[in-house]
Order: structure tokens, then sequence, then C-alpha cells
């Protein structure tokens, strides 16, 4: 765990450094501190058993990502997200979100819970939390009484629980690839819950918050540009 950690963070931190040198036309080095944070979550979403080359790898996919998607102004997809589900297809990865604290029992879901909404609420992101977590339990709710609830009954207990806190408070609110007002920040939640929940009824991939997170990055771009383009 700590060695793909360590070695998946030198892996992002050295590619984006040497990226933004040569954006920079070789003036002043920058700390690479989103590359960094790209690396910490791609880590603590991946299963500690990993071996250290994968997380070194998904990492360094992140952070090129940021730079062959893009708008004009920002990256169109979650770096951390499009890696992890890019590398799920070539490494057979497992997640574990460990990062979000699952064996930490009730003190870890405070501590979660604490440091979320505070990042959230400094990037000014909460609508689209509440947006997405509402109607992310509506649709497994409304499920649950119309078909088996055995095949969504883990979606509400831990491990699963921790999860789409962890997902909805660091990995949904990244500036860079969501909304800033709040009618398209409650769109882009609902529409982030729909896809994910459909992914997991249809597939049942691991993958299936990230796969929600990347379609509404995908929408929120295309909200930018057509924007842009009426004014």
């Amino acid at each position: 765990m700590w060695a793909g950690l360590v070695v998946g963070s030198i892996a992002a931190m050295a590619i984006d450094a040497a990226i933004l040198r040569f954006r920079n036309k070789n003036q002043d080095w920058e700390f690479p501190s989103g590359a960094l944070l790209t690396a910490v979550i791609v880590s603590m979403v991946l299963s500690p058993a990993e071996p250290w080359h994968v997380v070194a790898i998904t990492s360094a996919i992140a952070v090129i990502s940021k730079y062959v998607f893009r708008t004009r102004n920002a990256n169109v997809f979650n770096p951390a997200a499009l890696a992890l589900v890019a590398t799920f297809y070539v490494f057979n990865t497992g997640q574990s979100w460990w990062g979000a604290m699952t064996e930490a029992g009730w003190l870890g879901l405070v501590v979660l819970i604490a440091t979320g909404v505070f990042i959230t609420d400094r990037v000014n992101k909460m609508p689209m939390v509440l947006a997405f977590l509402g109607a992310y339990y509506l649709l497994f709710t409304i499920t649950a009484f119309v078909a088996d609830p055995a095949w969504v009954v883990e979606i509400f207990r831990t491990p699963d629980l921790q999860m789409v806190l962890f997902f909805a408070l660091f990995i949904l609110t990244d500036p860079p690839t969501s909304p800033t007002k709040y009618p398209h920040q409650i769109m882009c939640g609902v529409l982030v819950a729909v896809v994910s929940f459909a992914v997991f009824e249809w597939t049942g991939a691991a993958y299936y918050l990230l796969a929600g997170v990347l379609v509404g990055n995908g929408w929120e771009a295309w909200r930018r540009i057509t924007s842009s383009r009426a004014r």
C-alpha cells in the first residue's frame, strides 16, 4: 500500500513537473500539487494488494490524461477516475477504496464526513453532492422495493457507504471538471447518480461510480463549449 502510494506520487509529480516546466518555456519549476493529489486518490481507491508498478502506471496515465483530454481552459475528465477505469481493463485491478477508512468504524466515518464536508464547502460544491447522494440512494431504495433487495442491500452498508461518501466528497467535487453554478451542479449530480446506478444494475462493474463521474464530466465539458459558442 505505502510503496504504491509513494512510487505513484513520485511518478505523477515527476511527469507533471516536467510538463509544467515545458509549458512555462523553461522558466521556473512549479510544485505539481495537482499531480500529488491525483496520485493519492488513485492509491486510495486501488486495492492495497495491487503491485506498486500498477499504482505508478495508473497515476502516470491520470496526469497525462489532463493534457490529452482538455478544452481551452481545463481538462475534461477527472484524471484519477479516467485512469482507474482505463487500467481496470489492462491490469484487471481491484478497488478497495481503503482511503474511505472503511475499517476504522464510526470514528473513521466521522473523520471522513467532517473532512469531506469541509473541503466540499470550501470549493462550493455542496448542492452537487447533495443532489448526487439524494438521487443515488433514492434509486437504490426504489430498487429494493420493486426487485430483489438482496441485490442492492450492500449499497447501504459498510464498506459501500464509506466508498460512496468518499467518492461524492473528494472525487465528484473536482473543481476543474465540475460545474460552478448551482443549477448545473444539481443537474450534474443527478446525472452522475443515474449513470452510476445504471452501470451497477446492468454490469455490476467495480468502477460504476467512476463511470458515472466520467459521463458527468463529459456533459459539463459539452455544456461549457456550447455555452461559450452561444455567447
